[in-house]
C-alpha cells in the first residue's frame, strides 16, 4: 500500500516537473532550425531530419533523454543534447509540440 502511495506522488511530481514552456522552448529551439527547419517542419532539401512539429511533447522529451544517456545514437544529437536540463527538455518539447505539423506533399 505504502509502496503504491509513493508511487502516485512520485507520478504527481514528475507530471508537474515536465510541464514545458512553449514560449521558452521557442528561444531554445533556434539553434534546432539549421537542421530540423524553422518551427521543426523540417527542411525540403535535407530528409534525414525529422519534423519536429506537432510530435508529441512526450516522445521529444524522451528522445532528448535517449540521446543524453545514450540509448539513441547519433553524435550530432548527443552533442546537442549532452547539456540540456530537464527544463530545457520540457520546454523544447512544450514548443514543437506545440507547432503545426505540414502536410506531406505526396
Amino acid at each position: 500500500m505504502i509502496k503504491t502511495i509513493l508511487f502516485v506522488v512520485a507520478f504527481a511530481f514528475s507530471a508537474v516537473a515536465i510541464a514545458g514552456d512553449a514560449a521558452a522552448g521557442k528561444e531554445k529551439a533556434k539553434v534546432c532550425a539549421a537542421c530540423h527547419g524553422e518551427g521543426g517542419v523540417g527542411i525540403s532539401a535535407m530528409q534525414d531530419f525529422p519534423k519536429l512539429a506537432g510530435q508529441n511533447a512526450d516522445y521529444i522529451m524522451r528522445a532528448l533523454k535517449d540521446y543524453q544517456q545514450g540509448a539513441r545514437k547519433n553524435a550530432v544529437m548527443a552533442d546537442q543534447a549532452k547539456n540540456l536540463k530537464p527544463a530545457d527538455i520540457a520546454d523544447l518539447a512544450a514548443w514543437f509540440s506545440s507547432q503545426q505539423a505540414l502536410a506531406v506533399k505526396k
